[in-house]
């Protein structure tokens, strides 16, 4: 399971949901990080507030920018 932040609709930090989601295990050619903080950016912030160029897909998840290591993966 993983946290999420999510969007129902648009509206004020209000419509921020904090939600579990299963994960699904990468595939082959996949890496899966884990991630412990994500920020809020300001686009995100426009995209919630539909102020944004892009029309949401509801539900719409937020915090694409987390600060995660980075892994590097050998080819077998």
């Amino acid at each position: 399971m993983s946290r999420i932040v999510r969007i129902h609709e648009y509206g004020d930090a209000s419509v921020l949901k904090i939600e579990d989601v299963a994960v699904p295990a990468p595939a082959a050619d996949e890496v899966q990080i884990a991630v412990k903080a994500i920020g809020i950016n300001r686009a995100e912030v426009m995209f919630r507030n539909h102020a944004y160029l892009q029309e949401a897909e509801f539900p719409s998840r937020l915090g694409y920018e987390p600060p995660a290591p980075s892994l590097r993966l050998a080819r077998t």
